[in-house]
């Protein structure tokens, strides 16, 4: 289980570092026109805050484990992208993009597995 728990902490460290990195780098509008719609209810602002905190939460899910540096911040860092992934969900079903909600679901699944498991019975 262990293993199983690194490897999709690394997986979604992989992609949330990469979402949160274009989210940073990237004009609202280039986002926009790259199929990040959703991007137009938001302001410039909140848009690199949320990119900041999916990057954060990513160096989150390896880094304090890896180094072993208050490893409890992975777990918390787990937590954190499950209420992200809420946000997510929330803002698509208001904008009626449905097929989008499942992306959002199986990241919210795979966060709360790394919390659980984190937390609970495979704390490092």
């Amino acid at each position: 289980m262990n293993i199983a728990l690194w490897i999709v902490a690394g997986l979604l460290a992989l992609l949330f570092l990469g979402a949160g990195a274009m989210k940073l780098t990237q004009p609202k509008a280039k986002l926009a026109a790259s199929g990040l719609s959703w991007t137009e209810d938001f302001s410039d602002n909140t848009v690199k805050a949320i990119g900041g905190l999916e990057a954060l939460a990513g160096l989150g899910l390896i880094l304090p484990a890896a180094l072993g540096i208050l490893p409890v911040l992975t777990p918390l860092a787990a937590t954190g992208l499950v209420l992200v992934m809420i946000g997510a969900a929330i803002t698509h079903v208001r904008r009626k993009e449905y097929p989008v909600i499942a992306a959002n679901v199986v990241l919210l699944v795979a966060a709360a597995f790394v919390a659980w498991g984190r937390f609970g019975p495979y704390a490092f």
